[in-house]
C-alpha cells in the first residue's frame, strides 16, 4: 500500500536562509574578532552602536548581554524599587514584568488593545489609579510595541507626562518598526530591544540595546553594565551587572544591519499576501494608522469556536508550524498572579490567549510556500 510522502515542512522562522544569503560576511566579520582577541568590548561594539544609532536617529545607543537586562538596566539607572510601581501590559513575554520585578518594584499588569495587541491606555488610567490604591508610587510604564508593530506612543506618552512617569519602551520584537514617521528608538524617554536569534535583527546568541537622547543617562548604563564601574574597573560606583554584548555577538550583527531594510520590506510583502489570502476566514492583524510593522510574529485571530489544537495539530500534518503567543497572560502565570492588575480586569488579554495562533514569517519565505500555508489554513477552517 503505498503512504503519501509527508510534505517538506515549513520553516517557521528561517535562519539558515538569511545565513546563505550573508554568505561569508559573517564568517569574515566573526574571524577579524578571532584575530584581534578583543572578545570583551572590542571596537565591534562600538561600531555597532554607532550603526544603530544612525538607523533609528537615537543619540546614544549602549549595546548589552540580553533585551531583559536592557529592560533591568535602565529601571536601576533611574533608581526604581521597593514600593514603586511599573505598568506593563499583561499580553507579552514575561520578561517586561521580570525587569520589574527583580527590582523590588511591583508591576501592575494592564490590558492591551484587542485590534492592535498592545497596551490599552484606558486601562493604563485605571492601572496607575490601582497602583496609588495600593500605596506605590507610579514612576514608569513599559508599552511592548508587539509582534513587531508600534504601541501608540503618543497616547501613552501624555498620560505619563500628566502622571511624573518616564516611559521605557519595549521594542524587543519591534525594532525597525516607525510610529508616524519615527523609527523606534527615539519615543519616551528610553527603548530597550532584543536581539535573540529569531528576533528580526537577531544575533547568534543573546544581545540587547538600550536607545535614548539622553546622554546623562546613557553613561549611567555603560557604567551599570560593567558592574558599576566608576573611573576604573576597582572603583565602582553604583550596583551594576555583567551586561556587556560580545564582541562577536557585535560583529555578526553589523553584517545583518546591512540587509535589515531589504528583509523588513519581505516581511512586509509576506505580510500583505496573507492578508489578502486569509483576510475572509481568519482576523488578520490590523496595522494602526500611522504605524508600520515588521511582523516579528504573524498573529491571527481563529473564528470562535475554533478548536486552537486541532488547528495546529492539522497544520503540523501538513508540515506548516504555528505557534501561540501568548497561551497565557503574565496575569495568569504563577510567579505573577500575586501582582495587582488594573481595576476592571484585562478581559481582552484573556480572550486573545484563547484564541490566537502564530503562522509562519520570515523575509525568505517565497510565494509558493506562502500560498501553500494559507491554502493549508483555508483547508483546515472550511473541512
Amino acid at each position: 500500500m503505498n503512504q503519501h510522502p509527508r510534505p517538506e515542512p515549513v520553516a517557521f522562522i528561517d535562519l539558515a536562509a538569511q545565513r546563505r544569503r550573508l554568505g561569508k560576511s559573517v564568517d569574515d566579520a566573526v574571524s577579524r574578532v578571532l584575530a584581534h582577541c578583543q572578545f570583551i568590548n572590542g571596537p565591534e561594539v562600538t561600531q555597532l552602536e554607532a550603526a544603530l544609532a544612525d538607523f533609528s536617529g537615537a543619540k546614544h545607543v549602549v549595546t548589552c548581554a540580553s533585551g531583559t537586562d536592557a529592560l533591568l538596566m535602565v529601571l536601576m539607572a533611574k533608581g526604581v524599587g521597593r514600593g514603586d510601581a511599573v505598568l506593563c501590559p499583561s499580553f507579552t513575554f514575561c520578561a517586561t514584568g521580570e525587569a520589574v520585578a527583580l527590582t523590588g518594584a511591583t508591576p501592575v499588569l494592564v490590558d492591551v488593545d484587542e485590534a492592535t495587541f498592545n497596551m490599552d491606555v484606558n486601562s493604563l488610567k485605571r492601572g496607575i489609579a490601582t497602583a496609588r490604591k495600593y500605596g506605590l508610587t507610579p514612576r514608569a510604564v513599559i508599552p511592548v510595541d508587539l509582534f513587531g508593530q508600534s504601541a501608540d506612543h503618543d497616547a501613552i506618552g501624555a498620560v505619563a507626562e500628566t502622571e511624573g512617569m518616564f516611559v521605557l519602551d519595549d521594542a524587543a520584537q519591534a525594532f525597525g518598526a516607525s510610529y508616524r514617521g519615527r523609527r523606534l528608538g527615539t519615543f519616551g524617554l528610553v527603548t530597550a530591544t532584543s536581539f535573540f536569534p529569531a528576533k528580526p535583527l537577531g544575533c547568534f546568541g543573546d544581545g540587547g540595546a538600550i536607545f535614548t537622547d539622553d546622554a546623562k543617562l546613557a553613561e549611567t548604563l555603560r557604567s551599570i553594565r560593567v558592574h558599576g564601574q566608576g573611573s576604573d574597573k576597582y572603583d565602582n560606583v553604583r550596583l551594576g551587572l555583567t551586561g556587556r554584548l560580545d564582541t562577536i555577538q557585535a560583529a555578526v550583527l553589523i553584517e545583518k544591519l546591512k540587509i535589515f531594510e531589504d528583509e523588513i520590506a519581505a516581511r512586509n510583502a509576506v505580510a500583505d499576501r496573507y492578508a489578502r489570502g486569509l483576510g475572509n476566514v481568519v482576523t488578520v492583524p490590523h496595522v494602526a494608522s500611522g504605524c508600520t510593522s515588521i511582523w516579528a510574529q504573524y498573529t491571527i485571530r481563529l473564528p470562535r469556536g475554533t478548536d486552537r489544537d486541532g488547528f495546529a495539530a492539522a497544520l503540523k500534518a501538513q508540515g506548516i508550524p504555528t505557534a501561540i503567543y501568548y497561551p497565557r497572560p503574565i496575569h495568569q502565570q504563577t510567579a505573577y498572579r500575586d501582582f495587582p492588575v488594573a481595576d476592571g480586569g484585562l478581559p481582552v488579554s484573556e480572550k486573545l490567549s484563547e484564541d490566537v495562533i502564530s503562522l509562519p514569517m520570515h523575509a525568505y519565505l517565497d510565494e509558493a510556500t506562502q500560498d501553500r500555508v494559507i491554502k493549508a489554513v483555508r483547508g483546515v477552517l472550511s473541512a
